[in-house]
């Protein structure tokens, strides 16, 4: 079955680094673009970047440009989301979304807490 599943959420302090994986099974990882999307208590779930499946071309929310960065193997069928230079706002439940319209598949998430 379709399985995406996150990783490398935790506690870290303002200015530090994560760098979350989501490991997928169950489906083409190549044929899919990849999102991350993150949501924060009382809020909606919002897109924070996202890296297509041939060309790899990548978009960020104006939240994170700069600072973070996605990326992904597909011999591997994983995706990347590396944070840098992390604020409070980032904290969220950040989760990952396989997109080949109109599949899509979503992990369980993983929690990101910035907080000194």
């Amino acid at each position: 079955q379709v399985q995406l599943v996150e990783s490398g959420g935790g506690l870290v302090q303002p200015g530090g680094s994560l760098r979350l994986s989501c490991a997928a099974s169950g489906f083409t990882f190549s044929d899919y673009a990849m999102r991350w999307y993150r949501q924060a208590p009382g809020k909606e779930r919002e897109l924070v970047a996202g890296i297509t499946s041939v060309t790899r071309r990548t978009n960020f929310a104006d939240s994170v440009k700069g600072r973070f960065t996605i990326s992904r193997d597909n011999a591997k069928k994983m995706v990347y989301l590396q944070m840098n230079s992390l604020k409070p706002e980032d904290t969220a439940v950040y989760y990952c979304y396989a997109d080949k319209w109109p599949l899509g598949y979503w992990g369980q998430g993983t929690q990101v807490t910035v907080s000194s």
